[in-house]
């Protein structure tokens, strides 16, 4: 019983003491955080199959093209070349410079 008392007062002593210590709370970088990675997944989700198709069709489209072309392969890397280059993941760097800099979040960092 003793103990339990003295295990209960400390407990309440370091709560007391945690909820009164000046803390440095940084709201928006959790929050930007969360956001990012719903943004992300959310972005991958719609963004990799489509991708998927889209290299699946030029695959297809620029091996189509060197049977009608005549056999010109200049034509047919081309096509390739332009569906197969990524980005094949939305990244947060690929993120952000879709977004551009936002000088909101920049002030809180400082």
């Amino acid at each position: 019983m003793r103990h339990s008392r003295k295990l209960r007062s400390l407990m309440i002593t370091i709560a007391v003491m945690l909820a009164l210590s000046p803390l440095p709370l940084k709201a928006a970088d959790p929050i930007e955080t969360a956001g990012m990675g719903v943004g992300l997944t959310v972005g991958n989700a719609i963004f990799v199959p489509l991708k998927a198709i889209s290299v699946g069709w030029g695959l297809t489209v620029g091996a189509l093209s060197f049977i009608l072309s005549g056999g010109n392969a200049d034509l047919t890397a081309q096509i390739w070349s332009d569906v197969t280059e990524g980005p094949y993941l939305i990244t947060p760097d690929l993120a952000r410079t879709a977004v551009g800099e936002r000088p909101e979040l920049n002030k809180n960092k400082n």
